[in-house]
């Protein structure tokens, strides 16, 4: 059997043991009720996944502050305890198949999707117009990032409380924690902006707060950065994002997930057209860093499919787990699949799967 179906274990406490090493990666679904709670489409898109061996599932990105933590319309929150009954029904759905439920936590800064005047009233680290939305955020307060760091905490407590078996920041892809992580979105001069060690200054408050409240052996991840997807000074390194893989093992995170890249920037996060193995796992030199920096482990994603590529990742010790994306909206059953043989998955990598009336594959047959 494929070491890729081996049980790994995340906490230093071994809180939550994963039956084998795919992982859902955190998925915008567009499914959400207007309100932010989990919709019934939502029950019945995780309990396929779950029911189909999908070992760790991670949600879509729920947002902890309202209004201007979201980033969509139709997106998933969990600012406030009126959503804890929601995702204990789903961490039951998922329990009831032996698979883990990771709630992913953001805010959106400046990156915001819609019109209204939550829109007009995003804040970011800095004052940088995201170019893709035309957007041009405030710059936070002192206050305002207190309140960041007391939103994330609350929700990580509203997770564990709902049966959830951890949750993960969301520190990419351009959302709010991964603004003040990059120098090209945080152009601040105080504490909270400047150097590495100012700009990570909200995750180890976040991670401070955040234990405080849910304890030490309560699993929390991290999803990371390690480009922002622009080839130019001024904008996050890899050495950077090292650092901060480093920083956030030593104040308490139990995995790290690593990715790339920020919308404003292009599809780095999305690649298209896979169409052979060498175009497969486009983070994983990145991923290789920072699993020779930590002991944590590490979670790899970004264009992974074939099963003898992901088995290469995990047996070069470039990451200990395997995330994807696109490939489970085709094939919600593909680790089935790929137990009974399929080598691997059918995604065309077309990115038409990311449909607004709720993510679904044109080639699904």
């Amino acid at each position: 059997m494929s070491i890729l179906f081996e049980p790994v274990t995340i906490g230093a406490t071994g809180s939550m043991v994963v039956k084998n090493r795919f992982v859902r990666s955190a998925t915008h679904d567009f499914m959400g009720n207007e309100d932010g709670s989990l919709s019934d489409r939502e029950f019945d898109l995780y309990r396929t996944l779950a029911a189909h061996e999908v070992g760790l599932i991670i949600t879509g990105h729920a947002y902890v502050q309202h209004p201007t933590g979201r980033v969509r319309v139709c997106q998933n929150a969990i600012y406030d305890d009126c959503f804890i009954d929601g995702y204990r029904k789903l961490s039951g759905i998922v329990h009831e198949y032996g698979s883990k439920l990771v709630i992913q936590l953001s805010h959106a800064g400046r990156q915001v999707y819609f019109k209204s005047k939550e829109a007009t009233g995003a804040m970011a680290p800095s004052a940088v117009t995201d170019r893709r939305s035309g957007i041009t955020p405030r710059e936070m307060t002192e206050e305002e990032i207190l309140l960041w760091i007391e939103g994330f905490a609350a929700a990580m407590a509203r997770a564990k409380a709902a049966g959830c078996d951890g949750v993960q920041l969301h520190v990419a892809h351009g959302y709010g924690l991964s603004q003040f992580v990059s120098p090209y979105t945080n152009r601040r001069r105080d504490r909270w902006g400047g150097s590495l060690e100012n700009r990570t200054r909200i995750l180890q408050q976040i991670m401070i707060r955040g234990r405080q409240l849910v304890g030490s052996d309560y699993p929390v991840l991290v999803k990371l950065n390690t480009t922002d997807g622009f080839d130019r000074p001024g904008c996050l390194t890899l050495e950077d994002a090292v650092a901060t893989a480093k920083m956030l093992e030593n104040h308490g995170v139990d995995a790290i997930e690593v990715s790339g890249g920020i919308a404003e920037a292009g599809n780095l996060m999305f690649l298209k057209n896979i169409a052979s193995q060498d175009q497969e796992a486009y983070f994983a030199g990145a991923a290789r860093a920072v699993k020779a920096a930590v002991s944590v482990p590490v979670i790899l994603v970004g264009g992974m499919r074939s099963l003898s590529v992901m088995e290469d990742i995990v047996t070069s010790d470039t990451a200990d787990m395997v995330a994807l994306c696109r490939p489970f909206i085709q094939e919600p059953d593909l680790i089935t699949r790929f137990r009974n043989g399929q080598p691997r998955a059918v995604c065309r990598s077309c990115n038409s799967c990311f449909n607004a009336r709720g993510i679904q594959c044109p080639h699904k047959e």
